[in-house]
């Protein structure tokens, strides 16, 4: 009996960290940059608010939302598209715009999921060299070939926390050719404050040929509810509408993201309480003496290779009391855990188990 045979794909698995703590009941989860203070209280009530309504489609199109999004950054909303998480418009770019043998061109430590995506649709991948851990123009342009199609740049970028500023990130896409889509991922924008900052939103909402993408997974706390919502040219939000799966986005999500984006005083009491604790980690990193960027963004990349104990040694105890770090083993960072900067008590008890550890 012949059975369906499924198409070959190569591409990595994107794995969660969450798996070693199932037995737990209260882990604390600094591994996946996910937002400190929970979502806004508005937005909270208004998911709470739709529970009779959850045996109704949501719109497909997301229209009320799209168009709040677009008074709010004085956007054109036409030119909006919403995802189930950014993610989800990484995908259908790369299904929209790549064939397999196209190239695309990521940071050689940038988010796994560009390139899991890139090669199930059959793309080769090219790994710019970054200039310590920050992506570098000259390398990106180095790596474009005629068969370059897409250029993925996270900025910041994760898992590194760099970013480039606006003077570089103009450069790139004026000196890539036009046919190459450049694709800003603006996950971690809302944590710089910066004057030669500019996100891509603020640089690209003009262009045709780039597509940035925002999402409600970190700062505004929507993880779970996943949503997040891409920007370009009417011709090329246009095509990605034409491959977008219908009710891609819940209600819940829609109702609670258009409180989220809209309640101000929340997102500046997270970015104050980001700022706060990053201070106070960074000091404790450094009085230890491991290896990091003073990050401005909501996360810490750690590196172990000038203390006396390695990055799987410190995983393990601090998994052993409840407390969960990225290893970055598939982002080929030798020696090096990601942690994400948590609430008031899980930061204090990551500082004192950190100091137990080290005898600090």
């Amino acid at each position: 009996m012949k059975l369906p045979k499924p198409r070959k794909i190569i591409a990595e698995k994107y794995v969660a960290g969450l798996s070693l703590f199932k037995s737990r009941r209260s882990p604390i989860k600094l591994s996946a940059n996910e937002s400190a203070l929970g979502p806004s209280p508005k937005a909270i009530k208004s998911y709470n608010s739709i529970g009779k309504g959850f045996l109704r489609y949501p719109d497909s199109d997301g229209t009320f939302f799209r168009k709040v999004l677009g008074k709010k950054f004085r956007l054109d909303s036409n030119r909006i598209i919403l995802g189930s998480g950014s993610d989800q418009i990484f995908e259908l770019a790369c299904k929209l715009f790549l064939n397999k043998g196209d190239e695309v061109v990521v940071s050689e430590h940038s988010f796994i999921i560009y390139r899991i995506y890139s090669k199930m649709c059959g793309a080769i991948i090219r790994y710019a060299k970054e200039e310590n851990f920050k992506p570098s123009v000259q390398s990106i342009l180095d790596c474009v070939n005629r068969k370059t199609k897409i250029v993925f740049l996270a900025n910041p970028n994760n898992p590194t926390g760099t970013y480039l500023d606006r003077y570089e990130i103009s450069e790139l896409r004026k000196k890539l050719r036009s046919d190459i889509l450049l694709v800003i991922d603006d996950a971690y924008y809302e944590f710089i404050d910066d004057p030669d900052f500019a996100s891509g939103i603020q640089l690209f909402s003009k262009s045709k040929n780039v597509l940035v993408t925002r999402t409600f997974s970190k700062i505004y706390g929507l993880a779970g509810l996943r949503i997040g919502w891409g920007y370009s040219s009417k011709a090329i939000i246009k095509k990605l509408y034409e491959i977008k799966p219908p009710f891609n986005v819940s209600r819940p999500a829609l109702f609670a993201a258009t409180q989220a984006v809209q309640d101000t005083n929340w997102l500046k009491k997270a970015i104050k309480h980001n700022n706060f604790w990053s201070e106070k980690i960074f000091d404790v990193i450094d009085e230890i003496g491991i290896a990091t960027n003073k990050t401005k963004v909501n996360f810490f990349l750690l590196n172990f290779d000038f203390v006396d104990k390695s990055s799987s040694q410190v995983f393990n105890k601090l998994a052993n009391e409840g407390i969960l770090l990225r290893q970055m083993d598939v982002y080929g960072i030798k020696n090096s855990l990601r942690v994400t900067i948590g609430n008031k008590k899980e930061n204090e008890k990551l500082i004192s188990k950190l100091r137990k550890i080290f005898n600090v």
